[in-house]
């Protein structure tokens, strides 16, 4: 395949990165343009879903992932005063992926394993900072717009840079959707929290109608995401962070932490995810809140599907109809799973009303209690069903 079917990717993040492989693999020279000096160093995302392993399988990285990381066989529901209510085994996916858990591993363990597997193919290049500023389409290809002035041609890009993507802005696609009116809290545990809970899942998430937790195990740390309200001071909120977090340690202050920060969380969509010889993948594309893990996984499954799509595209094994519609079930795939799911899934956790939360805890331990709904139930959090029937690899 010729230099002038070079395909740029903005972002080399674990979305960016992944794209650029997929690409790689089918003979298509590929160009990485990143902003940052080197790869990010943030945490950030920890949470790898069966087919999101199954993919990374594919690529050849789900190996030195797995060494990394640490496997999750389960996940649980819990009431901030009564303790466990529902835990869903994720053994009951065995039938249907051979990685039957969650895999917890932070987003910045994976991202070098990528850059590895892609500098050993010919026709790679990733370029550190050199920040995408805007995109130049014409009918023939497109141009990086660089913050620095510089410019790179390429035939097609792949736009994978972030929630605040220049090169969706530079497209003009709208970002429609919504903001959480509480901003999160995220904290990094320097003990653990099994020494107070010692039946607490490596996954928990914790019912409360005033303040609902999740707590994840990471390699590292125990991770703890709480609501936080909007229009209070940030250093009052880290200041009053351990006395929220006394429940979890048989420190008379609270547990030891390595690490805190507040955000804003986005549930947005944008118009389109392809624009002429733009395609969108992560969340330049979408954004939705982190209860479930779905960000980064979804993300990745746009990479490996969209990719491929332009990889058949580029080989002339398939239409540019079809890189369309692949653009578009991705889309809809934000629409109708990712983004109602994790918005489900925050309506859950604040649940106030008594009679909504008795009916809540029934049906989690229903479903717990009964392998065929619960493994209906895991299909569905797991993302194995937003895969089936809708481009996916089943």
């Amino acid at each position: 395949m010729s230099a002038a079917e070079k395909v740029l990717v903005a972002g080399a993040g674990p979305v960016g990165l992944t794209a650029a492989l997929v690409l790689a693999r089918r003979g298509v020279p590929v160009t990485v343009l990143e902003a940052g000096a080197e790869l990010a160093g943030e945490s950030r995302a920890s949470t790898f879903h069966p087919p999101t392993l199954e993919m990374l399988a594919d690529l050849g990285v789900v190996e030195g992932l797995l060494a990394r990381g640490l496997v999750a066989d389960s996940f649980q529901f819990r009431d901030r005063r009564s303790g466990t209510v529902a835990t869903l085994d994720l053994s009951l996916l065995a039938g249907d992926t051979p990685y039957p858990y969650r895999l917890q591993c932070e987003q910045n363990k994976l991202t070098p394993l990528l850059l590895d597997r892609l500098g050993r193919l010919p026709g790679t290049e990733v370029r550190f900072g050199a920040a995408v500023a805007g995109v130049e389409q014409t009918s023939r290809g497109v141009h990086a717009v660089l913050a620095d002035g510089g410019r790179v041609r390429g035939a097609w890009l792949v736009g994978a840079d972030g929630a605040h993507s220049a090169v969706r802005r530079s497209v003009g696609a709208e970002f429609h959707g919504m903001t959480y009116p509480e901003r999160f809290l995220v904290a990094s545990l320097d003990e653990d929290p099994r020494a107070v809970l010692p039946d607490l899942a490596p996954i928990a998430y914790v019912l409360d109608p005033d303040e609902w937790m999740v707590l994840l195990r990471t390699p590292d740390h125990w991770r703890v995401l709480l609501p936080t309200p909007d229009g209070t001071c940030d250093r009052g909120e880290l200041a009053r962070l351990p006395g929220r977090l006394r429940g979890l340690s048989a420190r008379a202050g609270g547990p030891a932490l390595a690490h805190a920060s507040l955000y804003r969380v986005h549930q947005r969509v944008a118009g389109t995810f392809r624009s002429g010889r733009v395609l969108l993948c992560g969340d330049a594309a979408h954004v939705n809140n982190p209860l479930g893990g779905m960000g980064m996984n979804s993300g990745i499954h746009d990479a490996v599907l969209m990719g491929g799509a332009l990889a058949d595209v580029l080989t002339g094994e398939a239409t540019d109809e079809e890189l369309s519609d692949r653009a578009e079930e991705r889309r809809a795939c934000a629409l109708r799973y990712v983004g109602a799911e994790t918005h489900a899934n925050w309506e859950r956790l604040r649940a106030r009303e008594p009679a909504r939360r008795a009916a809540l805890v029934a049906e989690l331990r229903a479903t717990a209690a009964d392998p065929v709904a619960a493994r209906r139930s895991l299909l569905r959090s797991s993302m194995i069903e937003s895969l089936r029937g809708a481009g996916g690899t089943r």
